[in-house]
Parts: C-alpha cells; sequence; structure tokens
C-alpha cells in the first residue's frame, strides 16, 4: 500500500471554490490509479474520480463539470478543484490510490488517505 496525504479541506461558503491535494511520497514509480472519493453524513463513500497514471480520467456518476481532477503522474500527486460549491457537497473527501505490485504476487492494493473535511456553509 502508498501512504497519501491529503490537504485543502475546509468551510467554504456556497457558490466558492476549493482546491484540494494529496501526494505520495512514494518515488521511483507511477501509482496506477490516483484520485478522490467522498463521503457525505449519513451516505455510503462515492466515487469522485480516478486518474491513470496514463493521463485517463473516470468520473463518478454524480460529479458534474464543476469538479476538475488534475494529476502530476511523475511526482505521485492528484488534484480536485472544485467550483460553484453547494451545501450538497458537504463530505469527507478521501485521496484514493490503487497500484499493482509485481513483487511476491502482491497483485492490486488500494490505499486511502485519512480524509479532508469540506464544509459549505453559509
Amino acid at each position: 500500500q502508498v501512504q497519501l496525504m491529503e490537504s485543502g479541506g475546509g468551510l467554504v461558503q456556497p457558490g466558492g471554490s476549493l482546491k484540494l491535494s494529496c501526494t505520495s511520497p512514494e518515488r521511483g514509480f507511477s501509482i496506477n490509479y490516483m484520485g478522490w472519493y467522498r463521503q457525505a453524513p449519513g451516505k455510503q463513500r462515492e466515487l469522485v474520480a480516478t486518474i491513470t497514471s496514463g493521463g485517463s480520467i473516470e468520473h463518478g456518476d454524480s460529479v458534474k463539470d464543476r469538479f476538475i481532477a488534475s494529476r502530476d503522474g511523475i511526482k505521485n500527486s492528484v488534484t480536485l478543484t472544485i467550483h460553484n460549491l453547494t451545501p450538497e457537497d458537504t463530505a469527507v473527501y478521501y485521496c484514493y490510490g490503487r497500484h499493482y505490485y509485481t513483487a511476491n504476487n502482491m497483485g492490486w492494493k488500494d490505499s486511502w488517505g485519512q480524509g479532508t473535511q469540506v464544509t459549505v456553509s453559509s
């Protein structure tokens, strides 16, 4: 598993924007998938977006154009910029990593950051 460290959450007014960042200290290889999930109070964790090391992006069904995910494959970092925030975007946002390890036949391993709280309120 890889270590993931998030930053950038906080309290934002409706209509505002926010940028979340996630970095991994892993060097020497590019994590196969990096991205973001979120979990709102009382709801299941849901996909926001994942990006492969090659730059292909998958968005979650509930994600609209307001969510912009980007990635630096060399540095193993990923960002999420959310525009025009609404109270429905209030959630804990988790950085996600998924990598295939060939050593010792470990296979696919998922990793999660500790989560960063985003609260949208006036």
